[in-house]
Parts: structure tokens; sequence; C-alpha cells
């Protein structure tokens, strides 16, 4: 309880500064938050996407109907593959009048069937990446009838680097602004530590324990970066709804990140404040 009376009585000594470390921590925090916002909504958009990836090998005119059904039981057994089937020629064409409509005049006109036969693998979940496609599309066309195996690398490949640009800036910016956040706290606790220098002095010079002088202050930090985090939070809350609200409909995050990013910032002002105390205290004992 004393640790806690002080820690409180440290918030009202300095309340400028703390304003500030609490800003500081809640400006970084907001970053990450604002970035984590839009990763995890690029993260369901992709998701999305990614339930339609798919491999397909195009298979020549002469492949045998034995061989392409062993080719299938084979492919089955990949850890990567979710599903796969084999579309004859005839199905494709029904396919492609289906999904075309605006087509099926052409379609019923053609004297011979242009569409080739394929192969189309439905990759597993957590395997729709580039990686896993690649590696896919290269086992199909490792069999003699498979003229072409696609799997869209390109559109694939963007989604891989979209899910670590937005990963990276958020770590690279908000690891930033959390320097600047931890900085200020420790200046905070530093002076926090000056101003009660006689008082830390005489409970030395009774042969009080560092770990009971210093407890205080890494509360106060705690508390510092807890409010922080909250601050964030309730900013990055403000933002969904606005954009919500003014722009289009966005998934909010969800609540373990939450939970993560309040205890970040209490660990930021924790580790922040014992920095300052373990540099600020030492010197009182040797004076």
């Amino acid at each position: 309880m004393r640790a806690l009376r002080e820690a409180v009585a440290g918030f009202r000594r300095s309340p400028l500064l703390a304003s500030l470390s609490v800003g500081a921590i809640a400006l970084s925090l907001l970053v990450i938050g604002l970035f984590g916002l839009l990763a995890h909504n690029i993260d369901l958009a992709l998701a999305d996407v990614e339930e339609r990836v798919e491999v397909v090998g195009y298979l020549s005119e002469d492949a045998p109907t034995n061989g392409v059904q062993l080719a299938v039981e084979e492919i089955r057994s990949y850890p990567e593959v979710a599903t796969v089937r084999h579309v004859t020629r005839v199905e494709a064409l029904r396919n492609a009048t289906t999904e075309l409509p605006e087509f099926s005049d052409v379609f019923s006109d053609l004297e011979t069937n242009p569409l080739p036969a394929s192969i189309e693998v439905e990759l597993a979940i957590g395997h729709r990446n580039a990686e896993d496609a690649r590696t896919v599309a290269e086992r199909l066309r490792s069999y003699g009838f498979v003229a072409e195996a696609r799997y869209g690398q390109q559109w694939v490949q963007r989604i891989d680097v979209l899910r670590r640009v937005s990963g990276g800036a958020a770590a690279v910016l908000g690891g930033g602004f959390a320097l600047v956040a931890a900085l200020l706290i420790a200046t905070a606790v530093r002076m926090s530590i000056v101003a009660r220098g006689d008082a830390i002095f005489v409970m030395q010079s009774v042969g009080a324990k560092e770990s009971y002088i210093r407890r205080p202050f890494i509360l106060e930090g705690l508390g510092v970066g807890v409010l922080g985090g909250l601050l964030a939070l309730l900013l990055t809350w403000g933002v969904f709804r606005a954009v919500n609200a003014l722009l289009f409909s966005i998934a909010w995050l969800p609540v373990p990140w939450l939970a993560g990013g309040v205890a970040v910032g209490g660990l930021l002002g924790m580790l922040s404040a014992a920095y300052a105390v373990r540099k600020e205290v030492r010197p009182y004992r040797a004076a």
C-alpha cells in the first residue's frame, strides 16, 4: 500500500511529465493500433481471397484416362492439398457457358471444343501462399501429360507482400514512438527521484532495501504505461468509429490484441521506470 501511495504521489508531484509520458505511450501504441487495425482488415480480406487460391494443371489432348486418375489420387495425398478433381473437356465447356453467359452463343456455335481438360487443386488452409502454390504447380508439371500449370503467381505473391509490409510498418513506426515514450518515462521517473532525494537518502541511511525504495517508482511507470495503453485504445476506437461512419465498414480488433496492447504499454512503462531507478538510486547510497 505504501508503494501505491508513493506512486500516486509521484503523479501529483510532476503532472506535466506524467501527462507527457502517458501521451507518448498512447501515441506510440496508437500508431501500432492503427497499423494493427489496417493489418487485421487486410488479413481478413486476403483470407477471403485465399479461399479461392487454386492450382490448375491443363492436360494435353492425349492424356491417358488411367494415368490422370492415378495422378489425381497421388495429388490428393499431398499435405498442401485440400481437394482435387479432374475436369473433363465437356465439363470445362459447360462451366464456361454457365460462368460466362454472355458468351454462350459463341460457345454453342463452335464446331469443336477448344477448352482443355484439367486437374483443379484447392490448397489446404495454411498452405495458400506463393511458396506452396509454386511447389504444387511444379509437381503437376512433372506429369508428362500436364501441358501447363497455373496458380496466379503474381497476385498470390502480392498477398504475401501485403502481409509483410503491413506488419513491418507497424513494428518499425511503433518501435520508434515506443523509444520516445520510454525516454520520457525514464526522465519523469528520474525527476521524481531527484525531488525525493533527501527522503531516499534517509531511507537508505536507516537500512531500507533498494527493492523497497524502487517499488513506488516502478509502480509509477507501470501506471503511466497502462494509462497510455488505455488512452491509445480509446483513440483507436475513435478512428475505427469514424472510418465506419464516414468511409466504409471495417472490422474491430480481436480482444487478445487489445489486451496485449494495454499490457505492452504497462510493460514499457515499468521497464523504463526500472531502468531509470537502477541508474539514479545507487548514487544516493554512495553519497
